[in-house]
């Protein structure tokens, strides 16, 4: 859990307390408007894994520090190595961006100097990092700022558009020894340069690109780039694993993660600043030409580093500006924008901009319209982040969803993990089912129904061939045959996961996909399958062993892998555990028993029903303890690192299998305890480095804190529902992106306990609802009813008619098994 008491180093407990202690950062003068404040430190710290510097709205380029971890740079870091062009939001595995290593430094560089070019490890950038102080740095949406406090003190900035990016660097003692290290053969801690050129095109420009293998053992792809210089460098060198060699014009080549990368000296004054302007391609070298063009220079010459600042920061502003909210203090204010923040960095722009894309058959393609996008983290953002930018930003979710089905056109599979232009594998079950027949059901498929359904048909209903380079649901021979995906170990994968090694979780999650995929198959005259597919989406009942038991708690009845024979998974001991994680990825069967959001009714009965189930979910959350103190007990009682995955029977904020749950009270009838709950996990969120709950996954988990704080959350996919809860704020206006806005009032905000407190403020929940102006009864609302625009009335109180709004079955959504 991102706790202050969780850090192993006392240095790190001191920076972050004293962080906690102040509950806000001082910055300097911003021009960011002030009613959306962003801290982009939030996340930095705990495995987080979020980047603090520079980016635009879904940008393809990212300038931001490299420190010792494999995401990129942890807030308490030593030194930074370097400035990075290339990094992903909040993503789990390990090698991944950094690349392109740009640092300051002043000193000699010569045989024997202080980079001795005689020796290659003095271009090392372990070696060579500077570092910083925490005093006077700006993160901000479009801006970050940070001092080097070694070679006599240097300012960093940097800024970023959509396929360019510009860094400043203000030399405050360069004793005629001002240097720019560019370096091409390393990146972030983990993260391996297979292969790099470099040219040195003239007295100010370098271009060149860096291969790199990424993501879990992913495959190769390569980074182009071209640089230039606001003024000429005085000299220049080429290191590589021999050394250095001075004024060098050649094309330099290294591979095999070899050193590599060049030195630019210039001819600097005291506090005297260069600028560098550079743009990335995933297509050519060409279209890393093309991309500076159009966002690093104006009337052929290079823009100014404030003008793209300036740029940067309005887009951020309009961005941010299309969610409102009134209440409560600056540092909620701060978590929430950084949060939206956060959701709308991914996916990436992909196309250059001349339109042309690398697909994933490493064909070159032109966009026909629009933006083609790439770095699809499915299994996470299916549940929240896929769904808030439909909500906010129709136009760029079509974009999404066309891009998506090119992946299918151009690698024959849809992806499940797609790492720029290759399909990782990464994670198991079907998260591009219901990612995509959402963005169907919210329009984003127009006209592009059938290619869609015979793309997602073809995964249901298949398994790629093993040529092919992505695994589909590779369970899908044992599960059309059984109903249900064997737990094996030993299954071949074409990368680190594949869906038998998670037999059981996998199940739930075809299942699940299957319930999604049906309302799309019916809607679009396909009766049959929409009825096998309603029939599979049962499914879930041939993992639920009635006679499974927790012996601490005594509850029964849980979902238990099976072997390829069909006989249930058994421990070594002769028994089976439901807090153990075998057959269930990164879980337990206490945290993937709530995975059935089909069926919900039918899996309260197969717990007992629903008294039962509600009884459950007070254990599964520790719901007395929550009431007495909601602070201490997130941060003890639940699931307390980003990576405690296993051998847990509580709920894991940190991560997405069960980030649904806390709707799973309102559809037992008490959504108060929704409210309750919510109102909890938002304090794991703060204003501080540590202030994400595990890592945020591409936006995901803060997807999952704006929905939290607006009061509504979409439900079962494909169904177009939204489940209602008690808001954080009093008032929230969100822009619809189709000229209508939707406006959630309540009369009484729920409040959280502050970052800090040590014990519970009784949360308000809903009392009664009005849409439009009349009574609402039911606990939903459909897209329909919201894309339309219109006014969410919400009067929260305490009292016991709060404890009853809603509690019908009446009041419940339909889902997509009931009258069938």
């Amino acid at each position: 859990m991102n706790t202050l008491s969780n850090f192993g180093r006392v240095a790190v407990a001191t920076v972050l307390t004293l962080l906690a202690g102040t509950g806000d950062f001082t910055y300097a003068a911003s021009a960011v408007d002030k009613r959306f404040p962003v801290n982009t430190f939030i996340g930095t710290q705990d495995d987080g894994n979020t980047f603090p510097g520079a980016v635009a709205p879904f940008g393809m380029i990212q300038l931001s520090p490299i420190g010792e971890h494999y995401a990129g740079w942890r807030y308490t870091d030593q030194k930074i190595r370097g400035f990075g062009h290339s990094f992903l939001s909040g993503a789990g595995c390990w090698e991944q961006g950094g690349q392109l290593s740009v640092l300051p430094v002043t000193g000699s560089i010569q045989a024997g100097g202080n980079f001795d070019t005689s020796k290659a490890g003095s271009f090392d950038h372990k070696v060579y990092g500077s570092r910083y102080t925490h005093d006077g740095e700006v993160g901000q949406a479009g801006y970050f700022k940070v001092r080097l406090t070694d070679y006599g003190g240097i300012t960093a900035e940097t800024t970023a558009l959509t396929r360019a990016g510009a860094e400043r660097y203000t030399f405050h003692q360069p004793n005629g020894r001002a240097h720019i290290l560019v370096n091409l053969g390393q990146a972030n801690e983990r993260h391996s340069v297979v292969g790099s050129h470099l040219q040195v095109v003239d007295k100010h420009t370098l271009e060149g690109k860096i291969v790199t293998r990424s993501f879990c053992g992913g495959a190769q792809y390569t980074t182009w780039f071209r640089m230039e210089f606001d003024q000429d460098f005085r000299t220049h060198g080429i290191w590589n694993e021999s050394g250095a060699t001075e004024a060098s014009m050649q094309l330099s080549q290294q591979g095999d993660s070899k050193p590599h990368g060049a030195w630019l000296s210039f001819d600097l004054k005291s506090n005297q600043a260069v600028t560098a302007i550079t743009a990335i391609s995933h297509v050519d070298a060409e279209g890393a030409r093309r991309n500076l063009q159009a966002d690093g220079k104006s009337g052929g010459k290079l823009r100014s580093f404030d003008a793209m600042r300036k740029q940067a920061q309005d887009e951020w502003n309009k961005e941010l500006a299309s969610v409102r909210i009134e209440g409560g203090s600056h540092d909620d204010r701060t978590v929430f924008y950084t949060a939206l923040y956060h959701a709308l960095l991914q996916p990436l722009t992909g196309n250059d901009s001349d339109g042309r894309y690398r697909g994933y058959d490493d064909v070159i393609h032109t966009v026909d319209s629009g933006t083609y996008y790439e770095f699809f983290s499915l299994w996470d953002t299916y549940r929240a982040q896929n769904q808030l930018i439909a909500l906010l930003r129709p136009e760029r979710a079509r974009d999404i969803a066309g891009s998506v089905l090119k992946i299918q056109e151009q690698a024959g599979w849809l992806p499940r993990w797609g790492y720029a232009n290759f399909e990782s594998n990464v994670m198991t079950g079907d998260p591009v089912t219901p990612f995509l027949v959402d963005l169907w059901r919210y329009g984003a498929l127009s006209g592009k129904e059938k290619a869609a359904y015979a793309a997602l048909r073809q995964n249901a209903f298949g398994v790629p061939s093993f040529k092919l380079r992505s695994e589909g649901r590779a369970g899908n021979p044992q599960y059309l045959r059984d109903g249900f995906v064997q737990y094996d170990k030993g299954f071949r994968a074409k990368g680190m996961d594949v869906d038998p090694h998670h037999g059981a979780s996998a199940s739930l999650e075809y299942a699940a996909a299957d319930a999604a995929l049906s309302y799309m198959a019916a809607a679009l005259g396909e009766h049959a399958d929409a009825a096998l597919l309603r029939q599979r989406a049962q499914n879930w009942r041939k993992l639920w062993d009635k006679d499974a038991v927790d012996k601490e708690l005594g509850f029964s009845g849980f979902p238990r892998p099976r072997l390829e024979d069909g006989s249930w998974f058994t421990e070594l001991q002769g028994h089976y555990n439901p807090r153990a994680e075998h057959g269930f990825h990164e879980g337990t069967a206490w945290q993937y028993q709530w995975l059935v959001p089909q069926d919900v009714q039918q899996l309260f009965a197969a717990m007992g029903g629903r008294e039962a189930a509600a009884k459950r979910l007070d254990a599964f959350f520790a719901f007395d303890q929550i009431e007495k103190n909601a602070y201490q007990t997130v941060r003890k009682d639940w699931v307390v690192g980003p990576y405690s995955y296993y051998n847990q029977y509580r709920y894991n904020p940190n991560n997405e299998p069960d980030l649904h749950v806390p709707w799973m009270y309102t559809l037992t009838g008490q959504p108060w305890k929704t409210s309750t709950v919510l109102r909890a996990a938002e304090t794991l969120f703060s204003n501080a480095p540590n202030g994400v709950t595990g890592n945020d996954d591409l936006g995901t988990m803060s997807a999952w804190y704006i929905f939290s704080s607006l009061g509504i959350y979409p439900w079962m996919p494909g169904s177009g529902q939204f489940l209602l809860h008690a808001p954080k704020f009093a008032k929230v206006e969100l822009d619809l992106g189709n000229g209508k806005t939707l406006s959630i009032v309540s009369k009484a905000a729920a409040p959280a306990a502050p970052t800090g407190s040590t014990g519970s403020t009784a949360v308000p929940s809903i009392r009664q609802a009005q849409w439009q102006g009349k009574p609402l009864s039911q606990v939903w609302l459909s897209w329909e009813q919201i894309q339309g625009g219109g006014k969410l009335v919400l009067d929260l109180s305490h009292d016991d008619k709060a404890k009853s709004w809603g509690s019908s079955v009446q009041a419940l959504p339909p889902g997509p098994l009931d009258g069938h």
